[in-house]
């Protein structure tokens, strides 16, 4: 079977066979695994690049946007240190997967499992624990009602609040209401283009260099 056809006939791996984007990090290609009625959480599976349960939400919890990752992206080593610089927090880790992202558009999609193109304006900076693990904020190409926003202080302070609220809170069951979540710094788009910049090296640095052992 000739090469050219074979690489057509297997699904390429959401994280690792995806292209963040010809121009990533200003433009992203990004990977949606969660839209605003899933009362369910999904997420990669890595192994496998199938998306997966991960879990039901215990509470009303729904993400109140589009959520998924940028291919090819890692929270690691120079993600943490970014946030030591800025916070002063010693100890720090990355969560060790894709860099999260949040995609704001006025249209209503099904489902996930799928690529859109998006311009990050944004970002959190959120730690659970010592796991530095940041959400990019993000705006769908040509969308009517958010696309034109180029930075995160043109967010309304509603929905930015709605944000926090879900990632202070997703991980919340009704017999463990300790809080393991906080957002130490809510970041313009210059700061969210540093920390993609990051954690694409950081990828690079695990996943494509000679000797690279991997994850």
């Amino acid at each position: 079977m000739p090469k050219k056809l074979e690489a057509h006939l297997f699904a390429a791996h959401p994280w690792h066979g995806v292209s963040p984007g010809d121009n990533a990090p200003e433009q992203l290609t990004c990977y949606v695994e969660m839209v605003p009625t899933d009362a369910v959480k999904y997420e990669l599976d890595k192994a496998t690049g199938l998306l997966k349960v991960d879990r039901p939400q215990k509470y009303s919890n729904v993400p109140p946007c589009l959520y998924g990752f940028v291919p090819q992206t890692l929270c690691a080593e120079r993600i943490a240190k970014r946030c030591i610089e800025r916070t002063g927090r010693e100890g720090l880790q990355g969560d060790r997967d894709p860099i999260d992202v949040c995609v704001l558009t006025e249209k209503t999609f099904t489902h996930g499992n799928i690529l859109i193109e998006a311009i990050p304006v944004g970002g959190f900076r959120m730690l659970d624990g010592n796991e530095v693990d940041d959400k990019i904020i993000c705006v769908l190409k040509g969308d009517a009602v958010f696309g034109s926003l180029g930075d995160v202080s043109q967010v309304t302070t509603a929905m930015l609040d709605r944000l926090r609220h879900y990632f202070l809170t997703y991980k919340q069951s009704p017999h463990i209401l300790k809080q393991s979540c906080e957002i130490a710094e809510t970041y313009g788009r210059d700061e969210a283009l540093e920390v993609l910049k990051r954690s694409l090296a950081d990828y690079s640095a695990h996943f494509l260099q000679a000797g690279s052992a991997g994850e």
